[in-house]
């Protein structure tokens, strides 16, 4: 059987989601095929923004619209998959020197080469920065669909870049025509 990828969607966890990893988020796949997928969680921030990211990476924001564009936006909780290292999940793809091409317009970067860009252009402009992923091994994330521990949706990126945090759970869901709230712990198959 062909594994159906569901890179370029939303993984939204169920109100049952027993893995405090993964309670109660939203996670963006950047990719998914037979060998297994990676995600980045895009609803949790953690307690630092981006100007204390670039301090720490010893990179300047040096442009005065990258300071106000990226400073005080928060660095995200993107998995439990190597949480030391960064992750820029950004609009437009661009050329990066390592790069995770998901759609025309979204990448996945972990080169340094794009916070370099960032703190002296200020580009790109869309950008959610994690310190870790989300990963599966093979077959893992359809056992996991299977167990009713995930919904899914095509993604709206708009979701990712413009909307606060704390709602973008429920906005997704909206794209299903769902309310979080009226989600049952108890799942069954017809």
């Amino acid at each position: 059987m062909e594994t159906v990828s569901l890179a370029n969607h939303f993984l939204i966890a169920m109100p049952a989601m027993a893995d405090p990893n993964f309670s109660r988020t939203l996670t963006y796949i950047c990719e998914h095929n037979a060998d297994g997928a990676i995600g980045i969680i895009v609803n949790r921030p953690m307690d630092m923004n981006l100007a204390g990211l670039f301090d720490r990476v010893s990179i300047p924001l040096e442009d005065q619209q990258a300071e106000a564009r990226f400073a005080g936006l928060p660095v995200y909780f993107g998995g439990p998959v190597q949480t030391d290292r960064g992750f820029v999940l950004h609009r437009p793809a661009g050329q990066w020197q390592s790069s995770l091409s998901i759609s025309d317009e979204i990448a996945l970067t972990s080169s340094r080469d794009i916070l370099q860009s960032m703190g002296s252009t200020g580009l790109p402009a869309e950008v959610l920065v994690s310190l870790g992923y989300a990963g599966w091994t093979a077959g893992q994330l359809e056992w996991e669909l299977s167990q009713n521990a995930w919904l899914t949706v095509e993604a709206d990126v708009g979701i990712i870049f413009y909307v606060p945090p704390e709602e973008r759970l429920p906005a997704a869901m909206q794209l299903l025509g769902v309310d979080f709230a009226n989600l049952s712990e108890v799942a069954g198959h017809a």
